[in-house]
């Protein structure tokens, strides 16, 4: 996906001209996942672009970061217009294009796999859905794990809230990591519902993240964790912060096993985009490693 990021000089005035910064930049969830994931630990990129100059280019720019890119090519590129508004709030307005036209893929793209990152978007159109969850299989039966990212409330309103529910209770992934909104439309809003969501997903871990309030870190059998986030004194745009989340959060997760651990961790990746127009970065990650080390472990698909 390619984003297009638009910086209004202020407040929008509908039917006239307002004058923009605008920036084009790499996107797309789990791209991002795997851009920022890529200076901390082996990571490779499943997924599908355009047969086009823009998905060529996209696919360069993932491999400068030192990401393993495997794509398969046909269609148009997907692309993503974000209107950033002045406290750094986003609203996006996609065509994915190419990316839910993902095939199944040979099982050799998986080999040396730690962990699959999902976002929630791939389970959202055909064929896409159905190579992920060939993934899925695969990769848990070698021994890995799976993270998913709720990833939008209107994705998993529109793929159906009950249904996306269910779907996690079957492909019980090791991780679901949400934001505050969708956390309450999957059934965090009470103690009450809580409870019920960890009885009916007694294997999920869930990180629940909240902006500048503690996440919190859920699961059946174990006690809850609340971890602060440090403070922040530049929000310029938050899009890509949860994709830099996810990937210090799993990246830790993937050298310590230690939660309190890997929550620092996505929060310090979180923090390191808000400067930025879109899912960049002004400076490296803290943590990063020589690209083009060791084959590919940590994984990402869109």
């Amino acid at each position: 996906m390619e984003d297009i990021v638009v910086w209004p000089s202020g407040a929008l005035r509908r039917g006239t001209d307002n004058q923009a910064e605008i920036y084009r930049t790499r996107g797309g969830s789990a791209a991002n996942v795997a851009a920022f994931a890529a200076g901390l630990h082996p990571t490779r990129f499943i997924g599908c672009v355009g047969d086009d100059a823009t998905g060529e280019n996209l696919g360069r720019v993932l491999s400068e970061a030192g990401v393993d890119v495997r794509v398969q090519r046909r269609g148009t590129t997907g692309t993503i217009v974000i209107l950033i508004e002045p406290d750094g709030e986003r609203t996006m307005l996609p065509n994915r294009g190419a990316a839910t036209k993902l095939e199944r893929v040979a099982d050799e793209w998986l080999d040396g796999v730690e962990l699959l990152h999902i976002p929630a978007y791939s389970f959202d159109g055909e064929p896409v859905r159905q190579s992920v969850e060939a993934m899925i299989d695969v990769v848990r039966g070698r021994g890995g794990l799976i993270s998913v990212d709720a990833s939008s409330t209107q994705v998993i309103e529109t793929f159906g809230v009950q249904r996306f529910r269910d779907d996690l209770e079957r492909i019980a992934p090791d991780f679901l990591i949400a934001n505050g909104d969708e956390a309450e439309l999957l059934g965090f809003g009470s103690a009450d519902a809580t409870a019920e969501n960890l009885r009916r997903n007694p294997s999920t871990t869930f990180v629940l993240k909240a902006g500048a309030q503690p996440t919190r870190v859920l699961s059946a059998h174990a006690e809850p964790l609340t971890v602060d986030v440090p403070p922040v004194t530049v929000i310029r745009d938050s899009t890509g912060a949860g994709d830099a989340f996810a990937a210090g959060f799993l990246t830790t997760y993937l050298t310590s096993r230690d939660l309190v651990a890997s929550c620092r961790g996505g929060h310090r990746s979180a923090q390191a985009v808000l400067g930025s127009p879109g899912a960049t970065t002004p400076i490296p990650v803290v943590g990063a490693s020589t690209p083009g080390a060791p084959a590919p472990s940590a994984r990402t698909k869109q």
